[in-house]
Order: structure tokens, then C-alpha cells, then sequence
């Protein structure tokens, strides 16, 4: 992936994981300051940039995965195709890119914005708090994928009918839902009505 100032100011030379810091923002999405990950989401949380990708086959299905069960936040749940949070002053857009990338070891195609969704979402097992101005993108992927095992315990493209299905029976992230509902205008305009989504 492109190297940025953003991405290069959070990698590391020596091979030492350097702390990892998100943007803070007030409710409009402003920048108000930073917060080391961790920190930002122990109760009661604090406000921070994040964005979710929602990545379709050709065939309309959604690429969802399994987070790793070695993950300290909602280890082994079902999430849509990648979430995380841009570094300080990396746009939205380039950190959703990049993410994926590393998760899933593919460059999403046709990536677009879908609007921003506030929430606040305790997760009920781990304590901590999701309090998010998150970034909703949608796209196609087009390559044969290469999930970072670290990351990414399963994958699977599902139908609407089939989300359904499984969203019934297995865990999913506390904030799945939410994101899901709210980038559905723009996955409705990616898919086509005949999809269901």
C-alpha cells in the first residue's frame, strides 16, 4: 500500500509497536484532539473518528468476516467486511482503503462514501465502549482474497436472505447492525433492487 504522512508518522523502524492513537472529535465530527486506542474505548468511551466498509460480489453478496479470536475488542464475532479508525490526519477514505488491504489483502473497487452514523455501543463481554462518528464506504471486490489470519478468523459473502439467517443464529459486533441499516441507501445504489439489500 502507498506510504502517506499519516501512515508513515505510525510505522515503525525498529520493529516495536508504537501506541496507537485515534482522532477524537465532537458531534459534528470536528477534530477536537487525540486519545490512545485502548483508552478511547474503556467505559464510558470517548468520541473518535472510526469507518466501516461494506464491500459486494459481483453477484450482490456482502463480504462479511469473522474478527480473529485473538482480537482484544469482540474476538470471534461477525462484522461486516472491515472497520477500524484513520490514524490523526489520515483522511477516512485512504484509512478504509488501507485497512482492508492489510485485513483482507485486497484494494476494494468502486469504493464510495456513504455517509457517517453516531452511536454509542457498550460491548456486553469485553467492557468496552464503542463511542464512534463512524465513516460508512461501500464497494465491489474483484480479487481473490488474503485474509491476515491475526486479523481475520473466517470469511463469507452472504445474500441478504442468508445475513438474515446468520445474523439469527451467531454473534455479530454490538455496532453491526447500526452501520448496516445506516449505509443501506448507498448499498441499495451499488447492488441494485434485485439484491434485497
Amino acid at each position: 500500500m502507498p506510504t502517506t504522512p499519516a501512515t508513515a508518522a505510525h510505522s515503525s523502524s525498529n520493529g516495536t509497536a508504537d501506541a496507537i492513537m485515534l482522532e477524537l472529535v465532537d458531534e459534528s465530527g470536528t477534530t477536537i484532539g487525540t486519545a490512545e486506542k485502548l483508552a478511547a474505548h474503556q467505559a464510558p468511551g470517548q468520541l473518535h473518528r472510526a469507518f466501516s466498509v461494506f464491500l459486494f460480489d459481483e453477484q450482490g453478496r456482502l463480504l462479511l468476516q469473522r474478527r480473529a479470536l485473538g482480537k482484544y475488542h469482540s474476538p470471534g464475532v461477525w462484522s461486516n467486511t472491515c472497520c477500524g479508525h484513520p490514524y490523526p490526519g489520515e483522511a477516512p477514505f485512504a484509512a478504509a482503503a488501507r485497512r482492508t488491504y492489510e485485513e483482507l489483502g485486497v484494494s476494494p473497487s468502486l469504493l464510495a462514501a456513504a455517509g457517517t452514523v453516531r452511536y454509542n455501543h457498550p460491548d456486553p463481554v469485553s467492557g468496552l465502549v464503542e463511542q464512534e462518528f463512524n465513516h460508512l464506504f461501500v464497494g465491489m471486490v474483484q480479487e481473490h482474497l488474503r485474509p491476515d489470519e491475526e486479523e481475520v478468523g473466517e470469511t463469507a459473502f452472504v445474500t441478504a436472505g442468508e445475513l438474515a439467517e446468520r445474523h439469527a443464529e451467531a454473534p455479530f459486533s454490538a455496532w453491526f447492525m447500526t452501520v448496516l441499516d445506516s449505509a443501506r441507501p448507498a448499498i441499495r445504489e451499488l447492488t441494485g433492487p434485485s439484491a434485497g439489500w
